[in-house]
């Protein structure tokens, strides 16, 4: 045990341990990887196909839902939960992780702590079960922009009040769910003259006159994953399809985005271990030199520093969920474990394809991919240079 930070009076323990429950749900994440996961994961990635039914059946799980309330259909598990399910998952098959991610973490995470009643009742609901009249239903966070990026306060997305409605025009980039999603949750300026305070965020349904998705975008990694363009033409908003105040916009997706590093940290943490596990495998079997190459004390070094660095990481995300979860401004943990985690997986990838050998350069083998997965974790969510921005920030207030 170790003695974390001053909560309500007294010090709360930050428990290493897992409890049972945490346990059984790692246990339920790896053996979906294991069994749903793997099987066509390398086609998948080679034919950008969009992981539909794991996606699906992670839905039937109640991992599309984690942290919401069970009143609004979600399992009601903390954020350490999330963090061992995304990790377990991640190993296997970044594309389907991130689908995950991006649902819990930035659409069912905003619309639980800033939607209204009737928003959550409506939208909340099905999406943290994944499932409406059957089908998939899922959501995707639209605040990247050709031109914004990591600066959330350059949007060229307008939303312009008309009354009852607001008129929504503008492209956003990158969007991951982007053909899959039934609902999007899109910041958009209202009043350029008023700069962060004049960004809002609204509800918009995939289904709506003016909405077009643009082709898939191909990626070197997370190939699978369903990323996308989405413009807006005169696309009608209701009024109260708006998530909070007028000029909350900029505050909500800068909160959201928080948590949502959480969730990219733990992809980049369950990417490295993947690769890890492989290397370690790999040098059990493979012989050089008269013997097994895990006997070589080269090969030695490069797994003791894998394991070093993954073990961190992991601890990294495990402080920013406990302190999400804890009611602590984890603004900067996440930061830290966003930014180490996807640095570990950048290096421990290039390191089991390493290990590997020439088999390391071939899809059968897997550690390619895993390497290729691991680049867009240091880039979406804000890229390593931004993190280190708010981390710089933080520590000198």
């Amino acid at each position: 045990m170790f003695t974390w930070p001053y909560i309500c009076g007294k010090f709360q323990p930050m428990q290493f341990q897992l409890s049972e429950e945490h346990l059984m749900i790692q246990k339920a994440a790896r053996d979906f990887a294991q069994n749903e996961c793997l099987p066509g994961v390398i086609e998948r990635d080679e034919h950008q196909k969009f992981p539909k039914e794991q996606v699906s059946q992670l839905a039937d799980l109640g991992f599309m839902g984690m942290m919401v309330k069970p009143e609004y259909g979600g399992a009601g598990m903390d954020t350490i939960s999330y963090v061992l399910a995304m990790e377990e998952i991640s190993k296997i098959d970044a594309s389907v992780s991130v689908s995950m991610s991006v649902n819990n973490s930035l659409v069912c995470y905003g619309l639980q702590e800033f939607g209204t009643e009737e928003q959550k009742q409506k939208y909340l609901t099905p999406l943290a079960q994944g499932k409406k009249d059957g089908e998939l239903y899922i959501g995707a966070f639209l605040l990247s922009e050709p031109e914004a990026g990591s600066d959330a306060t350059s949007q060229r997305t307008t939303a312009e009040d008309k009354g009852d409605y607001y008129l929504l025009n503008g492209t956003k980039n990158w969007i991951t769910n982007g053909n899959s999603a039934s609902v999007y949750l899109v910041i958009a300026q209202t009043d350029v003259a008023k700069g962060s305070k004049g960004i809002n965020v609204f509800i918009v349904e995939k289904k709506w006159t003016g909405v077009t998705v643009g082709a898939k975008e191909n990626k070197m990694g997370i190939r699978a994953s369903d990323t996308h363009s989405i413009s807006f033409q005169d696309v009608k908003v209701p009024k109260e399809n708006r998530i909070g105040a007028d000029g909350f916009g900029f505050t909500f997706a800068m909160k959201t985005l928080a948590g949502g590093r959480i969730g990219i940290a733990a992809q980049a943490l369950g990417i490295a271990s993947g690769a890890y596990e492989l290397a370690l495998k790999y040098s059990k079997e493979r012989k050089a030199f008269g013997k097994e190459i895990m006997h070589h004390q080269a090969i030695q070094f490069k797994l003791a520093d894998m394991a070093t660095r993954i073990e961190a990481a992991r601890l990294l995300c495990l402080k920013a969920a406990w302190e999400k979860d804890n009611g602590i401004d984890y603004t900067i943990s996440s930061s830290m474990a966003k930014v180490f985690a996807s640095e570990t997986a950048m290096w421990v990838t290039t390191e089991a394809v390493q290990v590997h050998g020439g088999y390391g350069y071939v899809k059968e083998f897997h550690v390619e991919r895993l390497m290729r997965d691991a680049k867009i974790t240091q880039i979406y969510e804000g890229t390593s240079e931004v993190q280190r921005i708010v981390i710089g920030r933080g520590i000198l207030k």
